[in-house]
This record gives structure tokens, sequence and C-alpha cells, in this order.
């Protein structure tokens, strides 16, 4: 019997990540990314050492844009799971209405997947491992 979730074809299944890179249905992206059930986009911040140093609500724009509206928001903070500034958190979550759920990005691209396999409108800003 098999137990593997049907998952549309048009949908964007993280397939893997290395380092500085994800491959997310079948292609290729450098760089932090945004991905959406039905796109995936560069994510415009800069990488350095402080995850969030350069995260604010303008840089998570898309998500608010995103049609349907999305319901649960990961953040990938690369190798290691960093956690969001209170002020940062409630400021995420009164500009755009999500409340950022983070964890390292092995950890985002899994469960971003399982989330997208049972329907769920996820989105997942990734900094690369």
């Amino acid at each position: 019997m098999d137990i593997t979730p049907l998952i549309p074809e048009d949908r964007q299944v993280i397939d893997s990540y290395g380092p500085g890179r994800f491959q997310i249905a079948g292609i290729t992206y450098t760089g932090p990314v945004l991905v959406f059930p039905n796109a995936v986009l560069s994510w415009d911040v800069a990488e350095s050492d402080d995850v969030f140093s350069a995260l604010d609500p303008a840089t998570l724009g898309a998500i608010s844009a995103a049609n349907p509206a999305i319901e649960v928001l990961l953040l990938g903070t690369g190798a290691k799971t960093e956690f969001v500034r209170p002020s940062l958190k409630a400021s995420i979550k009164q500009s755009i209405g999500l409340t950022p759920d983070a964890m390292e990005t092995g950890a985002a691209c899994r469960t971003y997947n399982i989330l997208l396999a049972e329907g769920r409108r996820v989105a997942a800003a990734m900094m690369p491992v």
C-alpha cells in the first residue's frame, strides 16, 4: 500500500537544499528564496551572520500579497536555528498578519513539504545553509 501523499504537479515541492542553493520542483535556485505553493521568488535580503538583520515587514511584502492568502509562514534561518526577536515578531504580525515560525533551513524545508502535502497555504522564507 502506497501511503505517499499526492501533491498536485503544479506545486512547488522542495526537492533538496545544500550550501548556497535549493532545488525546488526540479529547478535550482541560489541564495535566499521565498517559496509558495504555486511560485518561487528570489528573496532580496542580505545574507549575514545575523539572519534577521535585514528582515523587516517590507522584505516580506510578497507574503502579504500572495493569492490565495498564506496561513503559515516558516523562516529558514540557515544552518542553525535563530529565534526572532519579540519586537520583530510583533512587527511582522502587525504588518502581514502572520507570526513567523523560525527554524534551521533543513527543518523549514521538511515542514514546508509536509504542510504543502496537507493542502495548507504555507510559505517559506529561507536563507541557504
